[in-house]
């Protein structure tokens, strides 16, 4: 054993940047005007990417120059037909005349490309972000600043129908992942200067481009500047789609009730930016946000609109009916078959006796057994590929309902009470209320289970409180029941007649509450017409 130890030096290695931290070194105006290295520059940055291509040619057969993209994100013949051949072959009008260096990139742009979005860019961490966006950069000898030019091209599906949201009656396209293509859909349906589109950045790596859509002049500014803030100060890594803002803007991310309402339909986004709201689109996501948002929303389809206001309300109240029956059907079954039975008719309660005989464990443990399995069964289906889905659901419904009725594992009426409410909750036409409502479903069967129909009431009251004192953006949930808000009672229960609605809801405070004129809002009596031209005659 040695007297002396020898201290161990702790060697430093070279801590490797990253991409982004050579960006960030690199970034701002390059200090040399060298091709060479500006190339070395972004070879460095971009590191190993076999898209990355570097095209040498000579502008005009005189100026050294580079063409530099990302060749899975560009049209390669933008590239070919409306950059490189007008750059290479000198055009007529420019032959013997002096081409200065200094002003050679305003002769390029002005006088020489086939291209309407050609602009200059000089920091360097500015270019790769545009490269990595689907433009092209062409460096120049002798010229510290570069010309990037829009050439992206990104494969993208056709607009087809909703998947998630379908109608009878309206129109059938739906937002597609591309941001540009969704608000086209949007312009298409709003061809007015008030509808206006800001733009924001989200994501430090992502760089998500986020749009928010809405009305000059209809919808309130504070709610705009309200919107504008929370998104602005969402700092995060990656935006991926619409869910991930609603995660952070949200009022009470606690709460089971969704603030914001997610859409793919057009038209049902235009119809909620008329009334004063504001839309919110993320590039690569097929859905919009739309706030601030109320309870009424969620049980309301662009159908009962595009249909006669007798035929959406009838429609409606029945969807209402459905949307009770998914929340509390269950917990009134349990109440009264375990505490209150007297409630229920002699035959039909000797019945439910009968068919309950041979099950070992209590109704409210029953009740949870059946509808954990078809909580299951719902999400196997969802999960699974279109062409076994549909068999499954069916199957499994028939068989495993027939064999635990054989086994005596339930009843048939627990069997008829849980199929009533899974179709009560597919009949709600939106699947975040859907599945707040299918959540809120089991504790309520618990207190229905211990406190009979005083817990089903302490259940419902506890929900309502809860609904009453949340806030989308400013806005009651529970308007304009709560408070109160005469015209927005008129689409509440029942979708009253067009000319019967000539105000904007009022809860949401638009700048502009008008939106039928006092002429027109009364029915036409077609009784009368042409009978001037009669009397004539």
């Amino acid at each position: 054993m040695s007297l002396f130890r020898t201290k161990k030096r702790s060697i430093k290695k070279p801590q490797l940047l990253t991409p982004s931290k050579l960006v960030e070194e690199k970034g701002g105006p390059p200090t040399s005007s060298s091709l060479i290295e500006k190339e070395k520059a972004v070879k460095e940055i971009l590191g190993v990417n076999e898209d990355l291509e570097i095209k040498h040619f000579k502008i005009f057969g005189q100026f050294e120059a580079a063409c530099v993209y990302l060749s899975s994100l560009v049209n390669q013949d933008v590239i070919n037909q409306d950059i490189l051949k007008p750059l290479m072959y000198e055009p007529d009008h420019l032959i013997g005349r002096e081409k200065p260096l200094t002003n050679l990139i305003n002769l390029i742009i002005t006088e020489s490309l086939y291209h309407s979005q050609a602009n200059v860019g000089e920091s360097l961490d500015q270019l790769i972000d545009l490269m990595l966006r689907g433009k092209t950069v062409i460096f120049i000898e002798g010229i510290k600043e570069a010309i990037h030019i829009e050439t992206r091209k990104v494969e993208k599906r056709s607009i087809a129908q909703p998947e998630t949201e379908q109608v009878i009656l309206g129109p059938r396209e739906g937002f597609i992942e591309n941001i540009t293509t969704n608000i086209s859909l949007l312009r298409y349906r709003l061809p007015t200067p008030d509808f206006q589109v800001k733009t924001l950045k989200i994501g430090r790596l992502t760089k998500s481009t986020v749009a928010i859509c809405y009305l000059k002049g209809i919808a309130n500014e504070t709610v705009i500047k309200e919107v504008e803030k929370r998104l602005s100060e969402i700092n995060i890594d990656a935006i991926l789609d619409v869910g991930y803002l609603e995660q952070f803007i949200e009022d009470n991310p606690f709460s089971p009730f969704p603030q914001t309402q997610s859409t793919e339909r057009p038209d049902k986004t235009v119809a909620n930016i008329i009334e004063g709201r504001v839309a919110i689109l993320v590039d690569g996501s097929p859905f919009s946000l739309v706030v601030p948002v109320v309870f009424n929303q969620f049980y309301q389809t662009t159908e009962d609109y595009s249909s006669r206001f007798l035929m959406g309300s009838f429609v409606r109240l029945a969807r209402i009916l459905a949307l009770v029956f998914s929340l509390i059907f269950p917990s009134l079954y349990v109440s009264l078959i375990s505490f209150n039975p007297e409630l229920l008719p002699t035959e039909f309660a000797v019945a439910v006796a009968g068919g309950r005989a041979g099950v070992p464990y209590p109704a409210v443990i029953e009740v949870l057994i059946i509808e954990i399995s078809m909580e299951i069964l719902r999400e196997a289906t969802v999960r699974l590929p279109k062409q076994v889905g549909g068999a499954l659901s069916i199957v499994g419904v028939l068989v495993i309902g027939q064999a635990a009725v054989e086994a005596g594992l339930s009843s048939p009426i627990t069997v008829v009470v849980i199929a009533l409410t899974t179709n009560g909750s597919f009949a709600t036409p939106t699947y975040t209320a859907a599945f707040a409502l299918r959540m809120l479903r089991f504790p309520i069967m618990i207190l229905a289970g211990i406190f009979g129909l005083f817990g089903v009431m302490v259940g419902i009251i506890f929900i309502f409180n809860h609904m009453l004192s949340l806030k989308s953006f400013g806005v009651p949930y529970m308007a304009p029941v709560s408070p109160e808000n005469y015209q927005g009672m008129k689409d509440v229960i029942i979708r009253s007649p067009l000319w019967w609605m000539p105000k904007r809801p009022g809860f949401l405070q638009p700048a502009n509450q008008n939106r039928l004129s006092e002429n027109d809002n009364k029915i036409l009596e077609h009784n009368k017409v042409g009978n001037d031209q009669r009397e004539d005659t």
